[in-house]
This record gives C-alpha cells, structure tokens and sequence, in this order.
C-alpha cells in the first residue's frame, strides 16, 4: 500500500498596520498557505546508513530484552465473552500480585477484555508477548467498594459481559446476576470489599463510572503489565506452566 504524506509549504507575508490612538496599538497579522506537495513513502525510499548505524545498537538491545523467555504456556490463553481463559488467569493474578505488594488481603480482583490486547499463545511467552498482552501504562488500584457500588459491578458483568472477576463466583440469568459469591461467602450487600483493578478501569474507563464511587482508592504501586510479568516468572521459577482456564465461575443459566 503506497502511504503519502502530505508537506504543506507556507509562505507567510505578514502585514503590520500599527494605528497609535493614544497608548494603544493595534496589530493585524495575514498569513497565505501554498504550495501542496504529495510525497510518496515506499520501501524506494532509501534509508540513511548513519540513522541506521545509530539505531542499531538500540534495536538489538530491545530485540533481545523482548524475546527473552519467561515461560511456558501448554495451551493458548483466549479472551472470551463471560469468561474467558485469558480473563481468569488475569483477574486472578490482579488480586494476588497486587496483595503481595499491598500487604493486606484484597477480596477480588478484576480485568475487562478490552484491556488485554493480545492472547497468551500456546509455547514459549516472552516478555514481548506480555508488552502485547498490556501495552498500557497502567497501575494497579485497590479500591474500597459499598455493597451498593459492588451490587452495581455484578450488574455490569452480567449485562455487558466484558468483566472477568477472580474470588467470586455468580450465575447470569436474563442478563442479572444471581447467587453471587465472594471469596466463598454470599454477597452482603451491607459490607464493604476491596477490589484490586488498574487506574484506568477505576477511573471509569470501560464505561464503568460507578467505580468512581469508591469509598476510598490507593495505588498499590505496581504496573498491570508488571504483574503479569511477575506471575509468569513466578510460576517458571515454581516448574509450573501458564495456565488458565475457564472454570465455571460464571454459570449462564438462560
């Protein structure tokens, strides 16, 4: 495909009237654009060697760092509607990465599937492929949640089927959840939990405003993207592959 790139020349004539009324001085500037030139950029286009000589040893420090191995997957990791594989093995390790930093027990952690861009393929995963996986920025959040505003989560999760939970468990029926379940115990809508999520999502992204409502949010100081690294080191150095699986957290009863 021929790209082009559009150079607009400008030729600028700058015409000043200075009228002095008193103190005052008024300036009327006048600017002309002309010229418009399509360049074409292709693969005829030739590289500049001295570019080319700096940014080598740069591009080999990066190819090196992104292929590098950390570990093993047996089976594919996918996204899904619901719940996914993928989904799972994420949310699961929001909430214990972000435990492990925080210090204090996190009662679920959560990942929507627009936030994982790319699937863990089946083979070697490499620190590229978790780059692709998470190519944000973002930071893990734990947020202290109402029954009210958690009610309002399961709702989402069940309507719009994008949220994947870890240490809960819930039935959809018509698009509503029932049975809800967290870390083993029924839902109370009169007690507070904490929820491990990154900043973006916290902040309302995915069109999940009611987090904003958080009785109380604090950084954990830790990246998205550095908590699956840190899993998937963990679980090498353990002899343990990267697992995930759909495990019937989320029963569709209709």
């Amino acid at each position: 495909m021929l790209h082009r790139i559009k150079y607009t020349w400008v030729t600028v004539g700058l015409g000043l009237t200075l009228a002095f009324t008193g103190c005052q001085r008024t300036l009327t500037p006048s600017a002309q654009l002309s010229q418009n030139t399509d360049i074409p950029v292709n693969t005829q286009l030739a590289t500049d060697p001295a570019v080319e000589t700096a940014i080598v040893p740069y591009r080999e420090r990066v190819d090196k760092t992104m292929n590098e191995v950390i570990g093993q997957a047996p089976v594919a990791l996918e996204k899904g509607d619901i719940e996914s594989s993928l989904g799972n093995f994420v949310s699961d390790l929001t909430r214990t990465q972000t435990m492990a930093v925080y210090g204090k027990p996190i009662d679920m952690g959560a990942m929507t599937s627009g936030g994982l861009r790319n699937p863990i393929d089946q083979g070697p995963v490499t620190v590229g492929d978790v780059f692709e996986l998470m190519p944000f920025e973002n930071e893990m959040m734990v947020l202290t949640l109402s029954g009210k505003t958690v009610q309002e989560m399961f709702d989402f999760a069940a309507k719009r089927k994008i949220l994947s939970l870890s240490n809960a468990t819930y039935s959809v029926q018509n698009g509503k959840p029932l049975n809800i379940m967290i870390g083993g115990k029924p839902f109370d809508p009169n007690k507070t939990y904490t929820l491990a999520i990154s900043d973006y999502l916290a902040n309302g992204g995915d069109n999940m405003g009611f987090l904003k409502d958080a009785l109380k949010s604090e950084k954990a100081g830790l990246l998205a993207r550095d908590a699956i690294m840190n899993e998937v080191k963990q679980l090498t150095a353990q002899g343990k592959p990267v697992t995930g699986a759909k495990d019937g957290r989320v029963k569709v009863l209709n």
